[in-house]
């Protein structure tokens, strides 16, 4: 059996902060038009995404009786909140940048409403929880070396670090409210991590080769940049490759998020906010106290 290492820390709701992202350039990955694209087809589905995990964790809060987890529920509910606030702002810069971004949302949203009106609450619980394990290994992956993204334009930088600071703080609430109260079957459990693993990374290549088709290049120059870039993502030492181990840890029967680490320098980041109200900042002083 695995003890539950105790790397819980509390969720803080944070609202208003302004990443100023009109001034970003359309190829903000160090000019490179796929990286660009992948993360933007990621972010394409935080508002929407987010909308549905608080849609499905609502349909057990009356059943939760511990203080604690009604509280945790509460703040995880206001968090995911401002996430998609803040991801429709990036949203809106890719549509007057002339992507398909409401063709996108509205596929989207058929998909969660299909999820919520023909699936069971257990089924939904249990693929938000999934999302948030995968959301949250991404931030440890994307946040854990500083050469990951020393190419990133610093002003997404710092949204992707506010919104993985988040996703650390309440990476365990979903999956306590499946543990809780969701009485999910542990076949279900399992399976809806590799089917939303699945789902979230095929639907972010396709967006972003559509996006790429509306940035001008042609069939055959997308084909070479998905053969370049892909690896960079999910090659041998791609940057979503290393993760693998703490992914199969869900797979566990006593698996719970608490037992991988926080972020090394979670502190850091929450330190230079309070200091300086500046969410660039932190998302700066975060990056840089990340490892070489």
């Amino acid at each position: 059996m695995n003890a539950i290492v105790q790397a819980q820390v509390i969720p803080v709701v944070r609202s208003n902060l302004d990443f100023k992202l009109n001034e970003v350039p359309r190829f903000w990955f160090g000019g490179d038009p796929f990286i660009t694209r992948m993360f933007d087809a990621l972010s394409l589905t935080f508002p929407d995404g987010e909308r549905y995990f608080i849609q499905s964790v609502r349909l057990f809060r009356d059943q939760i009786t511990d203080p604690d987890l009604k509280q945790r529920v509460a703040d995880f509910i206001r968090q995911e909140a401002q996430h998609g606030i803040a991801h429709d702002k990036m949203n809106q810069v890719m549509k007057e940048q002339g992507m398909p971004v409401d063709q996108f949302i509205q596929r989207l949203n058929k998909i969660f409403k299909f999820e919520l009106e023909k699936r069971s609450p257990q089924y939904n619980i249990a693929m938000t929880a999934a999302a948030e394990h995968l959301t949250a290994l991404m931030a440890e992956t994307f946040y854990g070396s500083k050469e990951t993204l020393r190419d990133a334009h610093p002003f997404v930088r710092a949204l992707f670090a506010w919104h993985a600071i988040e996703e650390m703080e309440h990476r365990d609430v979903a999956f306590d409210v499946m543990k809780q109260v969701g009485n999910v079957p542990e076949s279900t459990r399992k399976f809806v991590l590799a089917w939303t693993t699945a789902l979230m990374f095929g639907f972010t290549i396709y967006r972003a080769n559509v996006m790429l088709k509306h940035d001008g290049f042609s069939p055959l120059q997308r084909l070479q940049m998905n053969i370049r870039g892909l690896p960079w993502f999910f090659g041998r030492k791609g940057k979503l490759t290393k993760m693998s181990k703490q992914y199969r840890d869900w797979f566990k029967k006593d698996f719970h998020p608490n037992q991988h680490p926080v972020i090394a320098q979670y502190e850091v980041w929450v330190k230079t906010l309070e200091e300086t109200g500046d969410p660039i900042q932190a998302g700066e002083a975060f990056w840089q106290a990340a490892k070489e």
